[in-house]
């Protein structure tokens, strides 16, 4: 039953924390327009989606005494999302990298984002919800 709910719940689950690791950075971006140097961060969505979605192989440091240890070959995770630096519009004088039109368009679609996708995993806890009254 948990697998089929995983099924059902895990792709909008990798995709909202997707949206909030996102939203994180644009606000970092943001809160920091005017600091000398510092560079602005986004990542692509989609690669990241794919990143998150599919099963890399990671380097299992750990010494396992048995064949049944559970192994780290099915690693995901939403931290190693590569994020990637903007190329400005209008370079400033002080060297920092934040434009403030782009940053609020970017989070302000993010943040939409977001909130259509709860609203969908609300409406699917409903219909959920609705079918185990039915059976009733």
């Amino acid at each position: 039953m948990i697998n089929k709910l995983d099924n059902l719940l895990g792709f909008n689950q990798k995709a909202l924390g997707l949206r909030a690791a996102r939203q994180e950075l644009l606000s970092g971006n943001i809160a920091n327009a005017d600091t000398p140097s510092f560079k602005a961060k986004d990542f692509d969505f989609s690669k990241a989606m794919q990143n998150v979605q599919s099963p890399r192989q990671v380097q299992n440091s750990l010494a396992t005494t048995s064949s049944r240890h559970i192994g780290l070959s099915d690693f995901r995770s939403i931290t190693s999302v590569p994020e990637q630096y903007r190329v400005p519009q209008q370079p400033s004088i002080d060297g920092n990298t934040v434009d403030m039109d782009t940053e609020r368009m970017q989070f302000m679609d993010n943040a939409m984002r977001y909130d259509a996708g709860l609203t969908f995993i609300s409406g699917q806890f409903r219909t959920l919800l609705s079918a185990i009254r039915e059976g009733n």
